[in-house]
C-alpha cells in the first residue's frame, strides 16, 4: 500500500480501531500530510497532486466497504513554496446535505448507474454531521421518497408510524374548540427528519457520493467573467477573532463544479445574500419578496399512556393575537416521543412579542399541559421556514447551477409541508444536470430544470395553495373565512393571486404604540428559561473566532433598534443571541452572543433595518441535532 503503510494510525482522529483491524482498506480521493509533505490520491492509489494540503471530516478511506472520514492536520503550500488555496473539480458540488441536497446526489448517481456514465458528486454540509441543523414538524408526505426509492421499506427508511388521526383546535386562553381538519394525512408519516436525512446520506455515499460534514461553503465562486457560477469555497478555520491565526489554522479550500446546486435551506446566506440578488432573480419572473416565519419545537418523551403513535393536532389562536398568523403543533412520534411546537409568523407587528415566550405560554394551555405533565424534554430546536409560496418562488437557475428545496421556497403552507416537495425539486435539478452533463459539445446549463418544475406536480400544488397564507393578512377570522372558501369550494382555482403585505422586515410598528407584554416566569416543569432550552440543543462553537453575525452600522442597534422600537432582537431570537447590557456608564448597548447561534436565521430576517449579516461560523458549529 506504499505511502499508506507508512502512516501512524496516531494520526487518525476517530475509527482507529476499525482500521486496525481492518484487512481491506484503500484511499478513495484524501490529500493526506506527513512529515511536512502532502500528497492526493484516487481510487487505485493514483497520484492526483504534489505537495497539497486538505482537513478533516473528509472521506479517506473505504475500510471493508464502508467510508470514513478522518481528520488530518494539514498543510498548504504551492511549489514555489507560497501559500494557495487547495481546490477540488467535480461534475456537480452541491450545498447542503438535506431532503434537497441529498435527493439531487442520489438521483444524480441513480441516473450514473443506469446509463453507464460517471458523474461526480460532491455535497458539502456545514453540520457537523448529516442531519445535525435538519429540524422540522415533521408529518412526511412520502411521494417523492417513493419515486426516489420505490423499496424504500425493505431498505430501512426511518419511516415508522403513520399517520392515522388528525384532530384540528382553534384556542383561547383556557378552551380547545373543535374545528373540521382541513388536513388529510392519510398515507403520510410522522418522522425525525434528521433521521430521514442521515438515512439519505448513507444511501448517496452507497452510491459514491462524497459527502463533506463539518465544512461550510462560505463563498460563491465565479469564472473569469464574473458572470457564471464554478462551485463553492470553505471558510477558513483556525482564526482568532482579532483575525490572527492559531496552530491550527486551515485555510479553506475550493470545491469547483461543472454545475452546482445551492441546497441550503430557507434563507441561505449563499442563495439569498449572493446568487437571488446578484442574478435578480427575482425580478426576472416578476416574484413576490419572500415571507417567513419562525419554528420552535421541543421534543418530549411522555409517559406510556398518554402516548398515541400516529396522532396529529394542529391549533390556531392562543396565545397569539388575532393579527398574528401562526400556530402550534404536536405529533405522536415511536419511541413514545412527543414533538411539540409554534410556529409564528414573521411579519408580527408588535416589538414586545417574543416568539419563544409565546411557545412557553402555548404548552401551559390547559388542552396541552396534561399531554406533557410526568414527560421530560429530550430535544429543543427553532428555524424559520419559507411561507411566500408559488408566488415568492424566483427564477431558479442562474449561469453555471440552480437553487433546490427551500434555498427556493417550495413549503406548501396550508399542507404544513415541503420535504417532498424539496427531494423532488432535487430529483429534477438532477435529471437535468445529468443530462447536461452527457453532452460534450456544449457548457452545462440548468434551463431545463426550470421548465421541467413548472410542469411538475411541485408547481400544481403550490399554485392551487396559493392564496392561503397571504388571506391571513387581513386577520384570523377573514383568513380562515377565505381559506374555507378556497378549500371546500374553489379548491384553488380563484382566478386571481393574493398578493403578500409588507416585507417581514417591515412589519415591525413603533414600541411607543405597544404595551411590553409580560411573561410569567418558567416553571421548570413545563416551561424552560432560554438557556437551559439551548442547552438541550447541543449548540456548540468555537469560542474564540470571528463573530459570523455581523453588523452593517455599529451605531443602527442603539439609535434605531432600541430607541425606536425597544430592541426587538433581543426577544425574536430563541437563543438569546442577542442582548442590551449596561455598561460602565449605564448607557445600553448590544451584546451579541454568537456562540448561542440556533443557525435558525430570525435576525436576518426580522432585523428592521437589515443590519445584521448572518454568515457562516467554522464548519461543524451550530446545534446538534439528532431527532427533531
Amino acid at each position: 500500500m506504499g505511502l499508506y503503510s507508512q502512516i501512524p494510525l496516531t494520526i487518525v482522529r476517530r475509527s482507529t480501531t476499525l482500521l486496525q483491524k481492518s484487512q481491506q482498506w484503500h484511499p478513495i480521493r484524501t490529500i493526506l500530510t506527513y512529515n511536512s509533505s502532502s500528497y492526493c490520491y484516487e481510487s487505485g492509489g493514483e497520484e492526483r497532486g504534489g505537495r497539497l494540503g486538505f482537513s478533516r471530516a473528509c472521506t479517506i478511506f473505504q475500510v471493508n466497504g464502508q467510508k470514513m472520514g478522518f481528520g488530518l492536520r494539514r498543510s498548504i503550500c504551492d511549489s514555489r513554496g507560497g501559500e494557495t488555496r487547495e481546490s477540488m473539480d467535480y461534475d456537480v458540488v452541491i450545498v447542503g446535505a438535506g431532503p434537497a441536497g441529498l435527493a439531487a446526489a442520489i438521483r444524480l448517481k441513480q441516473l450514473s448507474v443506469d446509463k453507464q456514465k460517471d458523474v461526480s458528486v460532491c455535497v458539502v454540509e456545514k453540520g457537523a454531521e448529516v442531519g445535525a441543523h435538519i429540524l422540522s414538524g415533521n408529518v412526511f408526505e412520502p411521494r417523492a421518497l417513493d419515486e426516489l426509492f420505490p423499496n424504500w421499506k425493505k431498505q430501512g427508511a426511518p419511516l415508522h408510524v403513520p399517520a392515522v388521526e388528525d384532530k384540528f383546535w382553534l384556542l383561547s386562553e383556557k378552551h380547545a374548540y373543535s374545528l373540521p381538519s382541513p388536513f388529510n394525512n392519510h398515507g403520510n408519516y410522522v418522522i425525525s427528519l434528521s433521521q430521514l436525512v442521515r438515512w439519505l446520506g448513507v444511501k448517496a455515499e452507497e452510491l459514491g457520493v462524497e459527502i463533506y460534514p463539518g465544512f461550510a461553503a462560505s463563498e460563491v465562486l465565479y469564472d473569469d467573467t464574473g458572470h457564471r457560477v464554478v462551485g463553492v469555497a470553505t471558510n477558513d478555520m483556525g482564526i482568532v477573532k482579532d483575525g490572527s491565526r492559531k496552530s491550527n489554522y486551515q485555510q479553506g479550500m475550493e470545491l469547483r463544479g461543472r454545475l452546482t446546486l445551492l441546497a441550503e435551506g430557507c434563507r441561505g446566506s449563499l442563495s439569498q445574500e449572493e446568487v437571488i440578488n446578484k442574478f435578480a432573480l427575482r425580478q426576472q419572473v416578476d416574484a413576490q419578496h419572500q415571507t417567513y416565519a419562525l419554528g420552535i419545537k421541543e421534543v418530549w418523551e411522555v409517559e406510556q399512556h398518554k402516548h398515541q403513535p400516529g396522532f396529529v393536532l394542529h391549533t390556531l389562536g392562543w396565545p397569539l393575537k388575532m393579527k398574528t398568523y401562526g400556530g402550534s403543533f404536536l405529533y405522536h412520534m415511536d419511541n413514545l416521543q412527543v414533538a411539540v411546537g409554534l410556529v409564528v409568523a414573521l411579519d408580527y407587528v408588535n416589538p414586545y412579542l417574543s416568539p419563544y415566550e409565546e411557545f412557553q405560554r402555548l404548552k401551559h394551555h390547559p388542552s396541552i399541559r396534561p399531554l406533557l405533565e410526568g414527560g421530560r424534554v429530550v430535544q429543543y430546536g427553532a428555524r424559520t421556514l419559507n411561507e411566500g409560496g408559488f408566488q415568492s418562488i424566483p427564477k431558479t437557475i442562474f449561469p453555471g447551477g440552480a437553487l433546490i428545496g427551500c434555498a427556493a421556497g417550495f413549503l406548501n403552507v396550508p399542507k404544513i409541508k415541503g420535504s417532498h416537495t424539496a427531494m423532488k425539486s432535487g430529483m429534477l435539478a438532477a435529471e437535468t444536470a445529468f443530462r447536461e452533463l452527457s453532452s460534450i459539445d456544449k457548457e452545462p446549463t440548468m434551463e431545463e430544470y426550470y421548465t421541467a418544475l413548472k410542469s411538475s406536480w411541485i408547481w400544481e400544488e403550490l399554485k392551487s395553495a396559493r392564496n392561503y397564507r397571504p388571506a391571513f393578512k387581513y386577520g384570523l377570522i377573514p383568513g380562515l373565512a377565505i381559506s374555507a372558501v378556497e378549500y371546500y369550494i374553489t379548491k384553488g382555482r380563484l382566478p386571481w393571486t393574493l398578493s403578500h403585505g409588507r416585507p417581514d422586515h417591515e412589519a415591525l410598528e413603533p414600541a411607543d404604540m405597544h404595551t411590553p407584554i409580560v411573561y410569567p416566569k418558567p416553571d421548570g416543569i413545563i416551561s424552560f428559561d432560554i438557556l437551559t432550552s439551548l442547552y438541550r440543543s447541543s449548540t456548540n462553537h468555537e469560542h474564540d473566532q470571528p463573530a459570523h453575525l455581523r453588523l452593517r452600522d455599529s451605531r443602527i442597534p442603539e439609535k434605531v433598534n432600541l430607541a425606536r422600537f425597544a430592541g426587538p432582537e433581543s426577544r425574536y431570537c430563541p437563543a438569546r443571541v442577542y442582548e442590551y447590557v449596561a455598561g460602565e456608564d449605564n448607557r445600553l448597548r448590544l451584546q451579541i452572543n454568537a456562540q448561542n447561534c440556533l443557525h435558525c436565521k430570525a435576525c436576518d430576517v426580522k432585523d428592521p433595518a437589515q443590519n445584521i449579516k448572518w454568515t457562516v461560523p467554522e464548519g461543524g458549529g451550530g446545534p446538534g441535532y439528532s431527532v427533531m
